[in-house]
Formats: structure tokens, C-alpha cells, sequence
């Protein structure tokens, strides 16, 4: 059996420009089928841990990123009204010295322009407007139809199209994303405008009954981003997306620290987010068709590792199909990124319960018990630390 050469794409977010340009550096002939009509990513912030590090600095763009990142300098936890510490944990230097790589804060749509230049630039063919509509597995092809009417082949094709997949759908069957009765408020600041609310240089988590509000700065500590989540019973709209009522944001985090009310008074503007999830997959892929990122393993955003898997999920894709034939790279990626990502669900689910004062009295037992180790015996909270963010797939 040939190995690949001809690799289609569909979707042009974080994950799968990040397999097109590690596709396009291992000599791979690379298309990448984009709906949108232009590129722009939405949501604001990106916490880049080192283990996603690695892999851009890999890809050769971490000198490109380095005038856009902002460098944290602790993970706090927050109490959401007196802004007592449960934990501050040194990021910053301190960070980069322990994982090899650093910690970095970025605008979502620097990191986007910066991996569509390098795909560009690596001679990836970037075809906007065009939906990947459903696809045919051939014996020595895979044939796919778009939305603008034409056909496509290739030798494979990854589906890198979100948490709403026509890739996912069409290998395992029809199946809408799981509300998680949750919600996230995002919007962004610009420091020029805070009017003298002074927020810390640290990746902060203020936890509250119900809800929990984190921020941290980006691009170069000229804006403040945050992402405010609450619990809701359901979500009416038919977008998962829509702009918010920022009054609303506003009532529903009043009487808490004045970091958070001060930042939000300052906030012109919000975006509203149903956080939705999906049962662990089966499989990721079959025959010439594989999955990656949100496509098979959406995350709640509780420990910002979403962006960072489907990094990961790129670089060993790309390093599988490099050394191997099609069908053992793709058993191989899946073997090797399934229990990782799964794991990292499983802890991202785990974090909401504690961000929202769940569990009563063991709930608070749970907070000050992280309190007590990160005073006492910090090692235990790089311990819990260490797997994810000392993880290197470039190894």
C-alpha cells in the first residue's frame, strides 16, 4: 500500500491550518477547504501552554508569534468576592525553565494570520467559500463534493470542521452536539480604556456559586480578554453563536471582585457561546478519512487546552503519515492521540464543578485543600500539572 500524497482539508481554523502547514513542510500536496467566505477567527484569547509550544516552535513560528504573545506570570484561582488566592502557581520563566518551552497568551486571530502566512508561504492552497459537503471512500481515492457544486479527490481527507462536523457526521451519523447547560461570555478590553481597574499579569480563574469568570491580557498586554461562563438550564437560539447583551453580563457577575465588575463596566461589546460537547468517538477515522480536533474530541474550555490538542492532533497526524502507509498512520495517530485527548476532556469537564463552588461543603474542602498545597507543597500542583503541559509530541 502507497503512502499519502494528496491531502484535503476541511475546515481552515487553528487545527487545520496547523495539519496543512506540518503536512506542507513534510512535502505533502495540501488543499484546505474553508466555508467562510474570509478568514477570521472569533473568540479573542488563546492560552498557548508549552505542550502546544512545542509544536509551533517546531513549525517555525515561534519568532513570528513572539511581538503578539503576552507571558503570564502565575495560574491563579481566585475567590469571586473577597479575591483571596486558592492557588498561584509561577507561569512566566519559571514555566519555560520546568516544560523547555513557554507559556503564552495570544489574540486568536494572530496566531490564525500567523499559520495561514506560513501555509501560504509553504504552498498550501487555501479555497474559501466552499463547504466540504459529503464524500465517497474509494478504493485509491476519496471524493468529496462541495458546497459551490464542484468535486474534489484526494488521497485523504481530514476533517478539521468543529464540533458541528459534515466529516464526523457522515462517519458516525447524524447526532447534534450536547448542550452542556453552560454558556461563555467572551469579549475583549483594551488597557488604554480600563480607567484605572488594574488586572493582574497572571491566567486568572475567580470561581464562583455557579459561575466563574477568567482573564488574562493578550497581544502584548495591549488588551484584556475574558471569557465569563454560567450555568444555564437550556439554550433557546438556533445560533451556538450570537452577540450578548453586555448589561446582562454585567448583572449576572455584580457584587464580585472589583477586577472583574471594573473590567466589565470598561467592556463595550460581547459575544455569547453555547458551550456544547459530544460522547467520546468510537473511531477517528476510516478509510481515507480522519478526523481531528473539535471534530472528534470537543473540549470545555476549563483548561484551555482545546486549541492545544488540536495542535498536537496535527503534528502527530502529519508525522504518521510521513512514516507510514495510510492505513497504519491512521490507526497509529489514533492510538497515540485518543487517550491523551479523552484524558484532557475528562479533566476540562472535571474543572466546572470546582470553578462553580459545586459539592457544598467538599467542594470548599476541594478549594482549600489546593490552597493548602500550593502554600505548603507546590510540587502536588505541578505534579497534576506536569502530564499536560510537559507532554511533547515533537519528541
Amino acid at each position: 500500500m502507497k503512502k499519502v500524497k494528496q491531502v484535503a482539508i476541511a475546515g481552515a481554523g487553528i487545527g487545520g491550518l496547523t495539519a496543512a502547514l506540518a503536512l506542507a513542510k513534510a512535502n505533502f500536496d495540501v488543499t484546505v477547504f474553508e466555508q467562510a467566505s474570509q478568514l477570521g477567527e472569533v473568540g479573542a484569547g488563546l492560552q498557548m501552554s508549552p505542550n502546544a509550544m512545542k509544536v509551533l516552535r517546531a513549525l517555525g513560528l515561534e519568532e513570528a508569534l513572539r511581538s503578539y504573545a503576552f507571558v503570564p506570570q502565575h495560574a491563579c484561582i481566585r475567590h469571586y468576592q473577597s479575591g483571596d488566592y486558592y492557588l498561584k502557581s509561577p507561569l512566566g520563566a519559571a514555566a519555560e525553565a520546568r516544560y523547555g518551552a513557554p507559556y503564552w497568551h495570544l489574540h486568536r486571530a494572530d496566531l490564525h494570520n500567523a499559520l495561514l502566512d506560513a501555509c501560504l508561504h509553504a504552498g498550501v492552497r487555501v479555497t474559501l467559500g466552499c463547504r466540504v459537503e459529503n464524500y465517497k471512500d474509494q478504493e485509491d481515492k476519496v471524493s468529496f463534493s462541495l458546497s459551490n457544486g464542484e468535486q474534489y479527490q484526494a488521497d485523504l481527507l481530514i476533517g478539521a470542521d468543529g464540533i458541528r462536523s459534515m466529516v464526523r457526521e457522515q462517519m458516525h451519523g447524524q447526532e447534534s452536539p450536547r448542550f452542556m447547560k453552560q454558556v461563555a461570555w467572551r469579549g475583549v478590553v483594551p488597557v488604554s480604556e480600563l480607567d484605572g481597574v488594574k488586572i493582574q499579569p497572571d491566567a486568572c480563574v475567580w470561581v464562583g456559586p455557579g459561575r466563574h469568570f477568567v482573564s488574562y491580557y493578550i497581544r502584548g498586554g495591549k488588551l484584556v480578554n475574558f471569557v465569563a461562563v454560567e450555568e444555564r438550564g437550556d439554550w433557546q437560539q438556533e445560533s451556538w453563536r450570537e452577540e450578548g447583551d453586555i448589561n446582562e453580563l454585567r448583572s449576572a457577575f455584580s457584587g464580585w471582585h472589583p477586577e472583574v465588575t471594573g473590567l466589565l463596566a470598561n467592556a463595550e461589546t460581547t459575544f455569547l457561546w453555547a458551550l456544547n460537547g459530544r460522547d467520546e468517538l468510537t473511531a477517528w477515522h476510516q478509510g481515507r478519512v480522519v478526523l481531528l480536533g473539535d471534530a472528534c474530541h470537543p473540549m470545555l474550555p476549563f483548561m484551555a487546552q482545546g486549541a492545544a490538542m488540536a495542535i498536537e492532533d496535527a503534528h502527530v497526524l502529519s508525522q504518521c503519515l510521513e512514516q507510514y502507509t495510510r492505513a497504519q498512520a491512521l490507526a497509529r495517530y489514533e492510538a497515540l492521540r485518543k487517550p491523551r485527548a479523552s484524558k484532557i476532556q475528562a479533566m476540562s469537564k472535571e474543572n466546572a464543578g470546582l470553578y462553580h463552588m459545586h459539592g457544598g461543603l467538599a467542594g470548599r474542602i476541594k478549594l482549600q485543600a489546593i490552597r493548602a498545597a500550593g502554600q505548603f507543597m507546590p510540587q502536588v500542583i505541578a505534579h497534576k500539572l506536569d502530564p499536560v503541559y510537559g507532554f511533547d509530541v515533537t519528541k
